[in-house]
């Protein structure tokens, strides 16, 4: 087998790898927290909550059961607050948008795999005007386990129809690389959230997309 058959897809991540957004959403589950009362440790909330989906977040900061509706909600609240700040200052990763049409042009499928809600997802993909660069888009609302439980990047490779061993992710989040290694993928990481020694062993670290290539990838 030729050795540019084993990169088939490529499958992002979203908060940290499409966009370097890490920042604001520290700031609105600030405000978040603050609005309920809620103790805040950036340095802790970072390390224990980041790449997790709210369902997971939730239950980690509020004490008590919370239902999935309670959750819905407060998981909304939390990311319109994320939005009003983040409206006027979105903008993707440096070289993401050549470094995905590159790899159109050289018919390797793309696919989003993100924790987060729909609402954030129209909300990037339809700002950047990049939605048509993906083949497939699965967001929060599509799983049922979040990372680094591998559910997410296996149903993207199933949707892709490409094996697992033949898909790159590209994440930012420890919970997001130990999720694509659990499926049998490579992993690059993107140093935008953690620092580099914070993160796991991946197949490549880079600080955005134009340290890529496809030569690179498959080297």
């Amino acid at each position: 087998m030729k050795k540019t058959n084993l990169f088939q897809a490529a499958v992002f991540d979203m908060d940290g790898v499409i966009v370097d957004n890490h920042t604001y959403h520290v700031k609105a589950w600030a405000e978040f927290c603050h609005n309920y009362s809620i103790p805040f440790d950036e340095i802790k909330f970072r390390a224990k909550f980041f790449g997790k989906n709210n369902h997971d977040i939730f239950h980690g900061l509020m004490d008590g059961k919370l239902t999935a509706k309670q959750i819905d909600t407060l998981g909304e609240e939390k990311e319109q607050i994320y939005r009003e700040l983040y409206k006027n200052d979105i903008m993707p990763v440096n070289g993401l948008i050549p470094f995905l049409n590159t790899l159109k042009d050289a018919g390797i499928k793309t696919a989003v795999a993100t924790s987060a809600p729909t609402s954030n997802l129209d909300f990037t993909l339809d700002n950047l005007k990049i939605r048509h660069l993906f083949d497939v888009v699965i967001d929060a609302s599509g799983i049922t386990k979040g990372k680094p439980d591998p559910e997410i990047y296996l149903k993207a490779s199933k949707i892709l129809d490409i094996p697992p061993s033949h898909c790159i992710v590209f994440e930012d989040s420890i919970s997001g690389i130990e999720s694509g290694q659990n499926a049998g993928m490579r992993v690059v990481a993107l140093v935008t959230t953690h620092q580099p020694y914070e993160l796991p062993k991946t197949h490549l670290q880079v600080n955005d997309f134009t340290e890529l290539s496809i030569e690179l990838l498959i080297s």
